[in-house]
């Protein structure tokens, strides 16, 4: 009897072993070790599903599933409200200011690591499907993931153009890419090596302006109207108590006749009630992509060893202080849906109080997969938060956005959040701060800057910032090559 035979019979014979596992583990069996799918959306704001109740006539049932027997991260927030620093900063778990993927133009740095490389050095399977839109001139496979579905730039609603490991391939006009993409990954579930733990990204391009929705979900809600916030219209002079608008800044007043401003929303090619219900019919197509997702999980036994999260890239204006778009550092701006479903034992159902980040998502998932995570990471895992582990957690969250010349109306922004106050900070501009007591004023109406009585507050928020910057090296800010005239054929007149 060789000596890998007798230990094996030993072991056979210890109380409590296992033979099954010792033996796939002895002869490279299967890895029982936990799979994970993450499903990003894009300018989904944190309160548009249906169980908040925010839209009424709002039906998300994928997403309503998730909340109701899985996590919900009440307070979940991106440290850059902008597509491409956001989704550098879930892959890599930095900063933008130490990541420097600034805007949607910025190429990734040489050397960057992205979280599913370590995924693939400790023997995960990984795959991308959808939008990436870092250097989004290409198209091209990425570092990190051994298969790869993707687009360029923002790609489209109808007539995908994909490139699947590095070959392009068109779809026809009926091809939806929410669809499209939903059913490649359930593909790509259905031929891995089933022996192998995954990590599976379903990026989608929904819900990005301007908003497609699918063929069947056309005039879903074209009889309901929106709901217009209170600080979407000056106030009357009468009922200026209601909302502080002279101490709005300046930038944001401005704003409103723009591109991005309710008053000259997209240069007038849309009406806002238009718009918006565009906006939520094309979200019927991402929940139904994870219910799509949540039933062949189901339908196959993986739940138990799965855990599915889903999160948006930024969140989205909706006639907030006469905005839409993102950029900004108001509530419905930095905030985002996050919700966790499966896994078994490993996560409790429940909702989650504490103020997590888009820097989390990747120390989370390497502790899930028991990898190491790296020192240089910003973020922290919340796994022991899903488990219901009373732990030691930030008490603050920070926010940074710079200047971008294709749309100049929104300055460079740091700002600092706590569970009760929020104040913002402009740099390069003559203008007002902000201060804001978000337990009292959730709609942040309010404006307590020159107010006396909050003034050490004020001071001590702003030393944190600066404090924060100093330990992360962001006391700089990161200069891109100028692209120029690329940018002014479409948005000339808004400067």
């Amino acid at each position: 009897m060789n000596i890998t035979a007798l230990l094996l019979l030993l072991i056979s014979c210890s109380p409590g072993t296992d033979q099954e596992q010792v033996t796939e583990e002895q002869d490279g069996g299967p890895d029982n070790r936990p799979n994970v799918i993450f499903i990003l959306s894009d300018d989904h704001r944190y309160d548009f599903m249906g169980f908040t109740g925010k839209v009424p006539f709002l039906e998300t049932p994928g997403m309503d599933k998730m909340a109701r027997e899985g996590v919900h991260f009440v307070n979940a927030f991106v440290t850059t409200s902008l597509c491409s620093p956001s989704r550098a900063s879930i892959l890599t778990g930095k900063f933008s200011h130490r990541h420097e993927v600034i805007d949607n133009q910025s190429p990734v740095p040489e050397g960057t690591v992205f979280f599913p490389s370590y995924l693939q050095e400790a023997g995960y399977q990984t795959a991308f499907f959808g939008k990436w839109h870092m250097g989004e001139s290409s198209s091209q496979p990425r570092p990190g993931f051994d298969h790869w579905e993707s687009f360029r730039g923002q790609g489209t609603y109808y007539k995908p153009l994909l490139n699947i490991n590095g070959t392009e391939e068109q779809f026809a006009d009926s091809a939806y890419i929410s669809d499209l993409l939903t059913d490649h990954a359930i593909d790509w579930m259905n031929g891995r090596d089933q022996d192998k733990p995954f990590f599976l990204y379903l990026s989608h391009k929904g819900v990005h302006a301007e908003f497609l929705p699918a063929k069947r979900h056309e005039g879903e809600y074209a009889s309901e109207s929106p709901a217009y916030p209170p600080s979407m219209y000056p106030p009357d002079p009468a009922d200026s108590a209601r909302y502080n608008y002279r101490d709005v800044p300046d930038w944001v007043k401005n704003q409103r006749y723009s591109w991005h401003g309710v008053d000259y929303m997209y240069h007038g090619q849309i009406p806002f009630d238009e718009f918006y219900m565009r906006y939520t019919e094309t979200l019927l197509g991402v929940d139904e992509s994870i219910q799509d997702v949540l039933a062949y999980l189901e339908e196959n036994g993986m739940l138990e060893n799965t855990l599915v999260i889903y999160m948006g890239d930024n969140g989205f204006s909706f006639g907030e202080h006469g905005l839409i778009d993102k950029r900004q550092a108001y509530e419905e701006s930095i905030r985002v849906p996050m919700l966790a479903y499966g896994g078994g034992e490993l996560i409790r159902t429940d909702s989650i109080l504490q103020m997590v980040q888009n820097i989390d998502i990747g120390p989370t998932v390497l502790e899930l997969a028991g990898a190491d995570i790296p020192e240089d990471m910003d973020g922290q895992s919340f796994l022991p938060l899903m488990r219901g582990e009373d732990i030691p957690w930030r008490e603050r969250i920070y926010y940074e956005y710079f200047w971008e010349r294709a749309f100049p109306q929104t300055p460079t922004v740091h700002a600092v959040r706590t569970d009760k106050y929020k104040f913002i900070r402009y740099y390069g501009i003559w203008d007002i701060n902000e201060l804001y007591d978000l337990e009292n004023d959730p709609m942040e109406m309010h404006n307590l800057i020159r107010d006396p009585q909050y003034r050490e507050v004020s001071e001590q928020l702003r030393n944190d910032i600066f404090d924060w910057l100093e330990e992360t090296n962001g006391m700089y800010i990161p200069l891109k090559r100028d692209m120029g005239a690329r940018f002014d054929h479409k948005y000339r007149g808004t400067y």
